[in-house]
């Protein structure tokens, strides 16, 4: 089934491909079944194990430009290798994407950054302790690997939309386990602004391969220590939902542009 459903996806036409994280698969609503393919149908894509990721591809337009929306990602956490964790970013480049855009769900650092708003990523600290590019001679310039013109343009539309989206720098890691305070302490004086268990392989896999990369973070939660209630899942996934409309207004405006 590989081949047929790689052709459905090739043959869509779209050059720019987002990357929902967890809670964000709203995003996507009201799409036809006949518009979804699911991971299962390529034998290469680990399946996600996690609420929240659905596990399939999704033919949609945002601002009148063809998209294709992967709905949903697996983790280092649930057992995956490196190379397993960006299967998914190989199969998007190979079916002629261009352009990658990475959303996910992240602990806000930056006391200034509320729970509820959107962080553009002007960077990123790997905190994996692995890459997708393990085992081979790859010295990949990572000076600037969140696309600068892609920066510009979505803070632009955030802009005319009138919704606040910060711009910091994003800190990955391992996971499943949140944060502790003291860890909290540690990123920040590292310079991070949120910190989440994904996107950072990817990036680096999607930049190993040619394609622009965009990177946002919906700020669900304070990270340990720095609000009053425990973490947990189920709010990530409530927040993200919540929040994923605006970032629906901005995509689209930004591919419109």
């Amino acid at each position: 089934m590989s081949e047929a459903a790689r052709e459905r996806l090739t043959s869509w036409g779209a050059e720019t491909a987002v990357v929902l994280g967890s809670g964000l698969d709203s995003l996507t609503d009201g799409v036809e079944s006949e518009q979804r393919i699911p991971y299962r149908d390529f034998p290469e894509l680990p399946r996600p194990s996690v609420e929240g990721h659905r596990g399939e591809f999704v033919l949609d337009t945002s601002g009148g430009t063809r998209v294709l929306f992967a709905q949903g990602r697996v983790h280092l956490y649930e057992g995956h290798s490196a190379a397993e964790v960006t299967a998914g970013i190989r199969l998007l480049a190979a079916c002629g994407i261009k352009r990658v855009i990475l959303t996910n769900a992240a602990g806000a650092l930056n006391p200034a950054f509320d729970p509820g708003s959107w962080m553009q990523i002007s960077d990123h600290l790997n905190l994996t302790g692995t890459t997708p590019l393990f085992g081979r001679p790859e010295f990949l310039d990572m000076t600037t690997t969140y696309s600068p013109l892609w920066r510009a343009r979505v803070a632009k539309a955030a802009r005319a939309e009138g919704v606040t989206l910060h711009e910091g720098v994003y800190a990955g890691m391992l996971g499943p386990q949140y944060e502790t305070p003291a860890e909290v302490r540690m990123l920040r004086h590292l310079g991070a602004d949120a910190v989440g268990m994904s996107t950072v392989l990817e990036a680096i896999q999607a930049r190993a391969l040619g394609l622009e990369v965009a990177g946002f973070s919906c700020l669900t939660n304070w990270a340990a220590g720095l609000g009053a209630e425990p973490l947990t899942h189920a709010e990530v996934l409530s927040s993200g939902k919540t929040a994923a409309a605006t970032f629906c207004r901005v995509l689209r405006l930004a591919l419109s542009d």
